[in-house]
């Protein structure tokens, strides 16, 4: 998918570093949430936990993170390199669950938690492993 301005928002490594302590943060509850049986909370969770995993990729490799609608977010991660590649493939199960977990009054099952909350683990992984092997460059400004 080719960037537009309108859809992507310039981003650099301190932008990536707070995306993925949100996805941290996020993951942390969705765990909870799953431990406690609350599925719904557990996949809501779980879906911030792998978009906000998601930016910090992007932020990395791209430069930029989406910000158009989020059924193209997966396509725009997977332009961010083989990382995203992977990434995508894990976010791509998360966002349809988004708005069963937000919006749907229909219970969310088990199983279905149990996916998202690894579907999350994965995605949350691989932004940890490209936030942490970025190159830090000297003077950086938050977009460097």
């Amino acid at each position: 998918m080719p960037r537009s301005r309108a859809q992507t928002r310039s981003a650099g490594l301190s932008e990536a570093s707070a995306y993925l302590s949100k996805a941290r943060e996020f993951l942390r509850a969705a765990e909870d949430s799953l431990q406690l049986g609350s599925n719904a909370a557990a996949v809501g969770n779980a879906v911030h936990a792998g978009i906000l995993a998601a930016d910090a990729i992007a932020a990395v490799r791209s430069r930029a993170v989406w910000r158009g609608e989020h059924a193209h977010a997966a396509s725009y991660l997977e332009a961010a390199g083989e990382d995203g590649k992977q990434a995508a493939r894990h976010l791509r199960r998360l966002l349809p669950l988004k708005a069963r977990a937000e919006y749907d009054p229909s219970p969310i099952r088990a199983a279905d938690s149990k996916g998202a909350v690894g579907a999350a683990k994965r995605i949350v992984a691989i932004a940890a492993q490209v936030v942490t092997s970025a190159p830090v460059t000297k003077g950086a400004t938050g977009i460097d």
